[in-house]
């Protein structure tokens, strides 16, 4: 051991788990296992039943797959309906989509007045919180800070462990008021101390919606125009659901199951969230649009631009995986309906910014993606623009820094995710536990001494 050194050793033990952990393809069609719980069409394997959100892009017919333009409804309402009715009245739509959401039922006008009140009183963090849990110990990462900040709310909570739904429907509401603070917060503490700029902490007002709150949080003058909120408003009510089996809501039906409080169950959802295949993918957008536009000289011209994603398709280019990032979706084929109401809606800030070359440039990309996937893949699947694909556009416009693209996510998402606690809590009815087939035969034991 004289030659000992952490990363030699950690180098040497991994090498082992690489070795031993290796599982052929070929076994996984041997056992017909579903990779990811998918069958080979991409469907989902059905495991459970929900009321909360359904996400739809093709309807099946006699047995096969038949791309329709998608859908996403809440609670059995169309998604552009709430947002049409949000902006008929002039009014934010978020409370009003987690209401739904929470209780399964739109709101009259006094239920929706009331419940925004409650969830504004519940929007400023426990009492010495900030300094004690965000500001002492600080993250590069701000879901690993918002993950943290969840557990650590348990312990400011005197009731963590009651089961009950109405205890939990209580600390959810709380983690949905807090959510916009908690980030914010630990945005600014990560800007004080890994980017060496001024930090600024503004008490949230309970009088102002949650895209209102954020943008008021984050930016040192507190400022924002009606048009910026309201089109941060309309991405938190696109990203508050996504049925049962996305990867984070799937998460807090699992561990929902295993009967633990809900601070630990959110706290996962988090982690789900950060991961790039399902929570990043908007800044996946982003660094290749820098690359698009720092490599196509005319964002006008389509041939040049055409010319540009056939070399991305081909991993000649960009990061050189053969993906063009915001294209195709794992349900939607023929349109994904959150793209196109943000993507409409991008205009006019697009407008406002002085930023219409850029704009363009997305939708001529959204043009042609398609036609490229289909000249040089043949054409097997139809691929649409997917959400992703605009909103980090927005955020960037809204100058929002990359590093809170997910967490944004997370201040919507924790809507969803909260409907699914509840209802795991009131309708689950077993642990979660899905097979997995060992492939290692028994071995015969080999004694310490008699090992090579």
């Amino acid at each position: 051991m004289s030659d000992y050194s952490e990363s030699s050793f950690i180098d040497k033990l991994s090498g082992l788990a690489k070795n031993n952990d290796i599982i052929a393809p070929d076994l996984y069609e041997e056992y017909d296992v579903k990779c990811g719980l998918r069958y080979r069409d991409g469907r989902g394997v059905l495991v459970g039943l929900t009321k909360i959100g359904d996400v739809v892009g093709y309807e099946m017919v006699d047995g096969v797959k038949k791309p329709i333009p998608g859908k996403l409804l809440y609670r059995g309402y169309d998604i552009r309906n709430l947002i049409s009715d949000a902006e008929a009245h002039d009014e934010f739509g978020f409370e009003q989509t987690v209401y739904l959401l929470l209780f399964g039922e739109l709101p009259t006008r006094e239920q929706y007045e009331e419940f925004k009140f409650f969830l504004g009183t519940r929007r400023m963090l426990p009492e010495n919180f900030t300094e004690d849990m965000i500001m002492k110990a600080p993250s590069p990462d701000i879901m690993n800070k918002l993950a943290r900040g969840v557990l650590a709310s348990y312990s400011y909570d005197k009731n963590p462990e009651d089961r009950s739904v109405e205890n939990n429907m209580r600390q959810c509401i709380e983690l949905i008021a807090r959510f916009p603070t908690l980030v914010a917060y630990a945005y600014q503490t990560k800007r004080r101390f890994y980017d060496g700029r001024s930090m600024y902490v503004h008490n949230p007002k309970p009088e102002l919606s949650t895209a209102e709150n954020l943008l008021r949080l984050i930016r040192s003058d507190k400022a924002y125009t009606k048009l910026e909120a309201d089109i941060l408003d309309l991405c938190l009510i696109l990203h508050a659901e996504h049925g049962g089996g996305n990867n984070s809501s799937f998460s807090i039906h699992v561990i929902s199951s295993a009967d633990t409080d809900t601070y630990s169950a959110v706290g996962a959802a988090v982690g789900s969230l950060k991961g790039k295949r399902h929570g990043g993918a908007n800044i996946q957008v982003m660094g290749m649009m820098d690359d698009i536009k720092a490599h196509v000289k005319d964002w006008s011209n389509e041939t040049e631009v055409k010319e540009y994603l056939r070399k991305i398709i081909r991993k000649e280019a960009y990061d050189r995986t053969g993906l063009i990032y915001g294209q195709g979706h794992a349900v939607y084929t023929i349109s994904d309906p959150r793209a196109i109401l943000v993507r409409d809606k991008a205009k006019f800030l697009a407008e406002a910014k002085g930023c219409m070359e850029e704009y363009n440039l997305y939708l001529l990309i959204e043009k042609l993606a398609p036609v490229v996937f289909a000249e040089e893949r043949g054409g097997i699947k139809n691929i649409c623009s997917n959400v992703d694909f605009y909103t980090g556009f927005v955020y960037s416009m809204l100058g929002i820094p990359r590093e809170l693209y997910t967490p944004i996510f997370a201040i919507s998402r924790i809507a969803g995710w909260s409907a699914h606690r509840i209802e795991e809590i009131v309708s689950g009815r077993k642990i979660y536990r899905p097979a997995f087939r060992n492939i290692m035969p028994e071995r015969d034991f080999i004694p310490m001494d008699n090992r090579g």
